[in-house]
């Protein structure tokens, strides 16, 4: 289980030069560390405390990508794609 590197994954997220917090960068974090801890709960199955971390994480990136979704249809695909959440 790999710990997440923020600095590249901002890096390859970011709209702009100095971008650290658009929409965008804080779903692929989240994404990120639900992948972490997806892997860790595949471990420790009765770890209830992280699970709701989890859920918590996951359903804060649903509402960013409903935002993306509404605002821009193509940008919302295309980190769909990137990210691989989707079909």
């Amino acid at each position: 289980m790999a710990i997440v590197d923020k600095g590249s994954i901002i890096a390859e997220f970011r709209v702009s030069e100095r971008d650290t917090g658009s929409c965008d960068v804080q779903i692929a974090l989240l994404s990120a560390r639900i992948h972490q801890l997806t892997g860790h709960l595949k471990i420790h199955r009765k770890d209830f405390h992280s699970r709701r971390g989890l859920v918590a994480l996951a359903n804060r990136r649903r509402r960013l990508l409903t935002y993306v979704k509404q605002r821009d249809g193509e940008r919302y695909a295309t980190l769909v794609r990137s990210l691989g959440l989707r079909k």
